[in-house]
């Protein structure tokens, strides 16, 4: 009988998407010895790409559950993955801490709550008084922001961690295909994925990770899954105003459900997820700008240098994310909707692991 090593290693493994998902499981795949290709006709177009990077493990308030579990382990992978792909990439690191501000005192007093019950050294309540509050109440020229700060939460740079990944699967010689694929099938116990060249290209096992169009590729008679796209979006302003220094803000932080990052002393990046469609509203500015009651001038008058959006998918009607064993030898793992960055670690391990029990 082959080991399990052995049959990791000639094992051929097709990811169907290119985003942090499917480059994650090829990272954890490839250290195991598997033989992985990755096929994405729009490897720079997909979700990933306007990710903003937050991990907000730690401060996630419900601490029980499949999504709490997650969370936990992720929390306790990123890292040991930062300090290996550190090898490809000196500077990448996660910039902690994270802060969560909101201007609603019922918001708030549930924040306070979630804090004192589970006196974790690592979560602290801001309120008017600390530094970080004084500072940010005096740039955004308010009064009445409080929240909570998770010194164990914090920040990856998206694009640097997904460039990162690109060395690494390069070193590993990782195939890339630059291929939509329309079908798959299986055929004597191998899957088929056939491109829309009509290309068939040969696996043992298929990993969906192409978000919104992974229900494409599966029959929707044998396999119930529901997937709606949310468009995340964000951008770069540039302010022009000598009074307001943007470093003297956090590194980042969220004011009611807006992810705010400094970037220098006059630019900075604003972002959310949070509107059911496929394309912006017309309006991004205003729509990512209206976070507070009354919005500073220096905000109003800001310039935007840059504006990018990205469509990811949440499950409708069951828990996101979607990880599942739909047939032998074919797993999806998608519908991420905000936490992808955050919760790769721990979803490649779950990949890797039933594989593991496929293929022993």
């Amino acid at each position: 009988m082959k080991s399990l090593k052995e049959n990791f290693q000639k094992a051929e493994i097709v990811i169907i998407g290119s985003g942090i998902i499917g480059k994650f499981n090829a990272l954890e795949l490839s250290e195991l010895g598997s033989q992985v290709t990755i096929i994405d006709p729009t490897q720079h177009q997909n979700s990933s790409n306007a990710a903003l990077g937050l991990l907000m493990g730690n401060m996630y308030q419900k601490r029980r559950g499949r999504s709490w579990d997650l969370r936990r382990q992720s929390i306790e992978l990123w890292p040991q993955w930062i300090t290996f792909l550190q090898k490809f990439n000196c500077e990448l690191s996660i910039e902690k801490p994270l802060i969560q501000l909101t201007t609603d005192e019922e918001k708030f007093k549930k924040l306070e709550k979630f804090v004192y019950e589970n006196n974790d050294q690592n979560l602290r309540i801001l309120e008017r008084d600390s530094i970080f509050i004084k500072n940010i109440n005096k740039a955004f020229q308010t009064k009445n922001i409080k929240g909570m700060i998770s010194f164990e939460d914090g920040r990856i740079n998206p694009f640097s961690l997904l460039q990162t990944l690109d060395k690494y699967l390069k070193h590993k010689k990782v195939n890339y295909l630059r291929e939509e694929i329309i079908k798959i099938r299986k055929s004597n116990n191998q899957w088929i994925s056939t491109t829309r060249n009509n290309k068939n290209i040969k696996s043992d096992m298929v990993i969906l990770c192409n978000s919104l169009k992974a229900i494409d590729l599966i029959d929707s008679l044998s396999h119930d899954i529901k997937l709606k796209p949310v468009l995340g979006q964000a951008m770069e302003i540039e302010i022009n105003d000598a009074e307001v220094d943007l470093l003297s803000l956090p590194k980042q932080f969220n004011i009611n459900g807006k992810n705010i990052i400094p970037k220098s002393k006059n630019k900075l990046i604003i972002g959310s997820t949070d509107e059911y469609s496929t394309t912006p509203e017309e309006n991004t500015f205003g729509k990512l700008t209206n976070f507070l009651d009354q919005r500073p001038n220096w905000l109003m008058k800001g310039k935007i240098l840059k504006k990018w959006y990205g469509i990811r998918s949440r499950p409708d009607g069951e828990p996101s994310p979607i990880m599942k064993i739909l047939e032998n030898g074919l797993i999806i793992c998608t519908g991420f909707y905000k936490n992808g960055i955050l919760l790769a670690p721990a979803c490649s391990k779950w990949v890797a692991n039933e594989i593991k029990n496929y293929l022993y």
